[in-house]
């Protein structure tokens, strides 16, 4: 029987995919199939191309600094970051030309912008597959892959379990980044800027100057910024339907991550992303030793 990781979207809660797969290793469970939306499909891809330690090296290295030298203002894009330095960082860390050449199978889904529907990418070109799952509204600009338009996979399929079960596997391991411990999912910040949220006045020399004049100002009232509306919004609509859809196709064993504390835009927070996801597949212990056992994939 083939054992699938269906890997959950996030954005930069995402980066505990790779201590979920980290632990997981040392647990002695090699998933044979991937499937992943948004984070969860870049880390996916990169780990079925055997590149995982590259990718983790270059999470754990972002800095606040380094993370604004890729984000783009202008209204025209679609988003705050552009896509092609995301391609860039999966070209360097060399990633094969297509799906078909990963050592595992592999697939990412995306959601087609014109029709709402949910798309697999599983054949054809790797990373402008990875470009179009991780289409993050507000914060990636869209991607035109193969004559669509489309966003993040995370729209309509948060967790795709259901996309493991496609590529053939029969028993399933699900990684939710977005799980939560209480029922708040935002609470006012007491900053005195916007620039303070997204680290402070030594940052104001990667921004346009009236940009960095326009985050400075004090805040007049303690309502949320553009990234905490756009995080929330995400979580709200994700954790509807990861919902709907685990009552009707449930993975048999379900790691929750809870980073509620990280905004889908903190790429720069890797390591405790990181440590989370080696937490929560190390609690789950008994849980993944259970379902190894009745793989034969454990002693």
């Amino acid at each position: 029987m083939s054992l699938g990781l269906a890997l959950g979207s996030g954005g930069a809660r995402g980066w505990c995919h790779i201590g979920v797969l980290r632990e997981l290793k040392s647990q002695g469970m090699e998933p044979d199939v991937v499937a992943g939306c948004s984070m969860g499909a870049l880390v996916g891809a990169v780990w079925a191309a055997g590149k995982l330690d590259a990718l983790e090296d270059w999470a754990r290295s972002l800095t606040k600094a380094r993370f604004l030298r890729y984000l783009d203002l202008r209204l025209d894009r679609g988003g705050l970051v552009e896509g092609s330095a995301i391609t860039q960082v999966l070209s360097e860390i060399g990633l094969p030309d297509r799906i078909e050449d990963l050592d595992r199978p592999f697939l990412a889904v995306a959601t087609d912008m014109a029709t709402g529907r949910e798309i697999w990418l599983k054949q054809g070109p790797l990373i402008p597959a990875i470009r179009a799952s991780i289409a993050i509204p507000g914060v990636f600009s869209p991607c035109q892959h193969d004559g669509r338009w489309l966003l993040d996979g995370g729209l309509i399929n948060p967790v795709p379990t259901s996309a493991c079960r496609a590529l053939g596997a029969a028993r399933t391991i699900a990684v939710n980044p977005n799980a939560k411990s209480g029922n708040t999912l935002w609470e006012p910040k007491e900053e005195d800027s916007y620039l303070s949220r997204i680290g402070g006045e030594g940052l104001r020399g990667y921004l346009p100057q009236g940009v960095a004049d326009w985050l400075s100002e004090p805040k007049q009232e303690s309502g949320p910024a553009y990234m905490d509306v756009v995080s929330t919004s995400i979580d709200i609509l994700t954790e509807f339907l990861r919902a709907s859809r685990a009552a009707v196709d449930p993975a048999d064993v379900v790691l929750d991550a809870d980073l509620s504390s990280v905004s889908v835009m903190e790429l720069f927070r890797a390591e405790e992303a990181i440590a989370e996801g080696q937490r929560i597949a190390s609690s789950a212990s008994d849980a993944l030793k259970t379902l190894g056992a009745e793989m034969g994939k454990r002693p």
